[in-house]
């Protein structure tokens, strides 16, 4: 039979063209599998003959479920059985017995595995080129990194290679690869989606997050991903309300972002007019407790929490490990628990400023990333240029906020900038409906 042509690989595009009848799986698969490039995006793919067989699988069934036949990658610090799990380290890889439950879901729904994906190693860091695999490139050239820990599963969106991808995201590597590849991420609500299967990084910030061409294939995969997890301790249920845009209080900066570059600062500035004319009403939000909760992931004793899932292995093997990772890792054994309680304190503080604020807005819109960065950049000053790429998203998760990353245009000078939507715990569909509306 010949192969017939795949024009748009996202989520809502394939499903209409399996219904069509214009489309089966094994178009699918002969598609992707010639969009796979050396972009360091791969850590390791799922054989050709095996996934022709599940293209094959998947036609000789009956139903159509809603994924069904949509190709999807995975950052390989997530567990796939039969596959090794790297963590970006080879001498940590080790061939689960099980697959991560979070993937189960996907896979029961119809969706087909590409593989696993690229990552700063042990997910530590923001800028996708700490990786023994390759240092990865954002797609609008430019020298401009990729962003990370997700950017393997960033770039295999953004290069159109698979539909959506699974990252994780602890201090924004489900956003900053997002932002800096032109697509949307979404960091969900901390415990919605089951971390059943995934190596930890900061175990109690952990979010598994998705990668997607738009905002409607992100909303399609977190409806089937979203899960109670009997065998994830973090895993928890919350209230999802469905709010219009028309009915939301939307928060904006009440004075400049002095953190982000002229360029970003100007693509804001549309991007937040844009926003405020969908919002119900527009209120000025001072966001320096939000930054300042951000400050304390890794000036304070939370990177401390790494140490419990690699501490071991870095004990044992330290030259495995990439000086940079190891360096960061290392600043953990310098917090004491009287560190850890006072950081603890202080957070909470702030955190009930920031619920405070919470009554008197719905949502809040930020810059994702403050600025982009070159290669050269980061080799000059890899802990610098990491931390000011986390500026606006290392606060996510230690505040409990969900968060919607969306393209928002490129700066006078032709580097992308994106937009972050922000709320509350359980705000993630009403979240993911603004977004639509926005893009």
């Amino acid at each position: 039979m010949p192969r017939r042509p795949v024009p748009d690989l996202r989520v809502t595009a394939l499903r209409a063209a399996y219904d069509s009848g214009g489309l089966r799986p094994a178009d699918v698969v002969d598609e992707v599998l010639g969009r796979i490039a050396d972009d360091h995006s791969w850590i390791t793919l799922v054989p050709a003959d095996d996934f022709r067989a599940r293209a094959a699988e998947l036609e000789a069934k009956s139903d159509r479920p809603k994924l069904y036949g949509v190709p999807f990658a995975v950052k390989d610090n997530i567990d796939v059985a039969g596959l090794p799990t790297t963590a970006g380290c080879p001498d940590f890889a080790y061939r689960p017995d099980r697959t991560a439950e979070v993937v189960t879901r996907l896979l029961d729904a119809g969706a087909m595995l590409v593989g696993k994906t690229n990552l700063d190693q042990f997910a530590t860091g923001l800028t996708g080129t700490r990786s023994p695999y390759g240092a990865c490139s954002s797609v609008f050239g430019g020298g401009l990194v990729s962003g990370g820990s997700s950017s393997g599963s960033a770039l295999a969106v953004a290069t159109r290679t698979v539909s959506f991808a699974l990252g994780t995201d602890t201090a924004g590597s489900g956003r900053v690869p997002a932002a800096l590849n032109g697509i949307v991420g979404l960091k969900p609500t901390r415990g919605l989606l089951s971390a059943a299967g995934v190596v930890p990084a900061c175990r109690s910030l952990d979010c598994v997050s998705v990668f997607a061409g738009d905002v409607a294939g992100a909303a399609a995969v977190f409806e089937v991903a979203l899960a109670r997890s009997l065998t994830d301790p973090w895993s928890r249920s919350v209230a999802l309300p469905r709010r219009a845009p028309g009915t939301l209080r939307l928060g904006v900066p009440a004075a400049p972002l002095d953190d982000a570059d002229p360029g970003q600062a100007e693509a804001f500035a549309r991007g937040r007019q844009r926003a405020t004319a969908l919002a119900a009403r527009t209120r000025p939000v001072d966001v320096r407790p939000f930054l300042a909760a951000g400050d304390l992931l890794y000036e304070g004793p939370w990177v401390a929490e790494r140490l419990t899932a690699v501490g071991d292995f870095l004990d044992a093997k330290p030259d495995s490990v990439l000086p940079v990772t190891r360096t960061v890792l290392e600043t953990g054994r310098r917090h004491s628990a009287v560190d850890a309680f006072r950081a603890q304190h202080r957070l909470r503080e702030l955190a009930a400023v920031v619920e405070q604020g919470w009554r008197e807005i719905d949502l809040l819109v930020l810059p994702t990333v403050g600025t982009t960065v070159t290669h050269a950049e980061v080799a000059a000053d890899p802990i610098g240029r990491n931390a000011a790429l986390g500026r606006y998203t290392h606060f996510a998760n230690l505040l409990d906020l969900a968060v919607v990353a969306v393209p928002n245009g490129f700066t006078p000078d032709g580097r992308p900038a994106s937009l972050s939507l922000i709320g509350p715990a359980g705000s993630d569909v009403t979240l993911l409906r603004f977004a639509a509306a926005l893009a």
